[in-house]
């Protein structure tokens, strides 16, 4: 197993340790004080464990190289799993949208308590360092998955301070802060949903490599004065990064041999990007 996939899952495994721990102490307290803020973090911890576990089964399937039946490897699965990732964080935050509308029309029931901001503090804590991990490894690999976890990690240090600063406020006796901050982290909790959906969907449907890439792709292909005419590129994704196919134009008085050779030095040359898994060159002789 490589570096990347090996650093993808011990950040499965932090974190879905990290969030159990979270959602119990979450839980027991959310509960008992009555605070729909705090109950609405328990939630979103649960589905953290859920995107936590997302992770390390789908970074397992995507370590799985190449063979027969799958000849560009399994790296797919790390988009097939962020995308379980994403619907679970929209389910949660529809359902945590409902019972914090219904308690701020209702009125919240909250109890002030110190346990209520020792379990956010813990958590704020928790999961800051979960955040700089989950970042510092996603800044090195740029997996997808790593990159939803980063962000679920620093959702909840955004969204877990704002529970402590509603718990604050019940001491000068405002209550209905609460029920706003319930409101504001299912909304936040959804809009990362979205989005992390929205990318996966995009690689699962084979979007093209971005406008930076495909024109430093063009820059050395310009590089080669015997290339007359770029007649196509076309991309598709694998994994974290994409499989490249070119036509390109030479002298047709060029030999098959010297043609090739320069297709294979191209290739090379465009392996050599980030984001690039394989380069096919094909040659149309003018």
């Amino acid at each position: 197993m490589n570096e990347k996939f090996a650093i993808t899952k011990k950040a499965g495994i932090y974190g879905m340790i990290g969030n159990i721990f979270l959602l119990i102490i979450k839980a027991i307290i959310g509960f008992v004080s009555h605070s729909q803020a705090m109950i609405a973090d328990s939630f979103n911890s649960a589905g953290d464990i859920f995107a936590s576990l997302m992770t390390f089964i789908g970074n397992k399937i995507a370590s799985v190289p190449h063979d027969e039946d799958h000849n560009l490897g399994h790296g797919k699965a790390e988009y097939i799993f962020s995308m379980f990732i994403s619907i679970s964080m929209i389910f949660v935050s529809s359902k945590l949208l409902y019972d914090s509308v219904i308690t701020l029309v209702k009125g919240s029931e909250l109890h002030f308590s110190w346990f209520l901001v020792v379990v956010c503090v813990a958590t704020i804590i928790t999961k800051l360092w979960l955040f700089l991990y989950t970042k510092r490894a996603y800044q090195k690999h740029h997996n997808i998955l790593l990159e939803a976890n980063m962000k679920d990690h620093k959702n909840d240090c955004i969204v877990t301070t704002f529970t402590l600063l509603s718990v604050l406020l019940t001491l000068a006796n405002i209550y209905w802060f609460d029920s706003i901050v319930g409101i504001g982290i299912s909304l936040w909790i959804c809009y990362t949903g979205i989005t992390i959906f929205i990318e996966s969907y995009n690689v699962l449907m084979d979007i093209s490599v971005d406008d930076k890439t495909k024109k430093l792709i063009l820059d050395m292909i310009h590089t080669y004065e015997e290339i007359k005419e770029v007649e196509t590129i076309v991309s598709t994704p694998v994994g974290d990064k994409y499989l490249v196919f070119l036509t390109i134009c030479l002298d047709g008085n060029m030999s098959t041999f010297e043609s090739h050779k320069l297709a294979d030095s191209l290739e090379n040359t465009i392996n050599g990007l980030d984001k690039i898994y394989k380069t096919v060159v094909h040659v149309e002789p003018v």
